[in-house]
């Protein structure tokens, strides 16, 4: 199969390209710069969609950067390298002499209102109670080819862990120096993925001929799992106490209000649809995960 990536130099991007690779497919990444298996976005709005048999949209600005202050002018760059990135590929897609097969894109479970009871599904609503589970929204209309022959996958992922990249990266080094604890009350949900499975339901969605439509992309367990749980867990894979909590004023201050919603609150989100679906979970357990990620 070859499969066109965009996003596919990221975190996510560059282990779903080595999964790929390994299952015998051919992989184009779409990036700022073209360059050896890579075509770059304006190359793409310009010639359109090189021949292919199926495309994926991963690309998106870091929500987390803490070194971005949270404003209008970073507000602007999330929607556009979401939101515009996906219409980019969408019109390709529409307008291609031979569509690809499959088109899938990674969305959020910011989709989901944030609740410390509340049990969402695929089938579940959401999609308009902030600017996240807004822009969620958005990113998913955009990538809608009304009448078109290729099938459509939806992933909301959650938290994405694995090694050098991702939320572990940013969280790593407190907890190395045992300064590591949970955010807040620390009671809120965590739906969390390792980064293997992620790109294992992309694969899988790109490969299940009769797929589409949304999936939950967390850990079956990550229903149960809270921002104490995991820091716990954390912890004791590296060896380390968990005892010191980060304030939710911390928090705030570091990355405002709206954005501090993402790390103070969660949903608690099961992957139904992605079972029922046939995917078999490398990582369904947490402590399992973490092992994996900090040896």
């Amino acid at each position: 199969m070859r499969v066109l990536v965009g996003g596919g130099t990221g975190f996510v991007g560059r282990a779903l390209t080595q999964l790929l690779r390994s299952r015998g497919h051919e992989v184009t990444c779409i990036s700022r710069q073209a360059g050896k298996d890579r075509i770059s976005w304006e190359e793409l709005s310009h010639s359109g969609l090189p021949l292919c048999d199926a495309v994926v949209n991963l690309a998106g600005e870091n929500v987390l950067n803490p070194f971005r202050r949270w404003g209008d002018a970073f507000c602007r760059e999330i929607i556009n390298s979401r939101v515009e990135t996906t219409r980019t590929l969408a019109k390709a897609i529409a307008d291609a002499e031979q569509p690809p097969c499959a088109w899938v894109l990674v969305t959020g479970v910011g989709y989901y209102r944030p609740s410390p009871t509340a049990e969402y599904t695929e089938d579940s609503p959401g999609g308009n109670f902030d600017f996240f589970s807004r822009l969620v929204s958005s990113w998913e209309a955009a990538a809608c080819i009304p009448g078109s022959p290729t099938r459509g996958v939806v992933v909301r992922s959650g938290i994405v862990l694995g090694q050098g990249g991702g939320a572990i990266s940013q969280m790593l080094w407190p907890f190395q120096l045992g300064l590591g604890g949970p955010l807040g009350s620390g009671i809120q949900p965590f739906p969390w993925i390792h980064i293997q499975d992620l790109t294992g339901i992309v694969c899988h969605a790109l490969e299940s001929e009769c797929l589409q439509g949304i999936l939950n992309g967390v850990s079956p367990s990550s229903s149960v799992t809270s921002n104490g749980t995991f820091a716990q867990e954390l912890a004791a894979a590296l060896g380390r106490p968990a005892l010191l909590p980060v304030p939710a004023w911390a928090v705030r201050a570091v990355f405002g209000a709206e954005r501090a919603v993402m790390l103070l609150e969660g949903p608690r989100v099961v992957p139904k649809r992605t079972l029922e679906s046939g995917y078999q979970f490398i990582f369904p357990d947490l402590s399992e995960a973490l092992k994996d990620i900090v040896s």
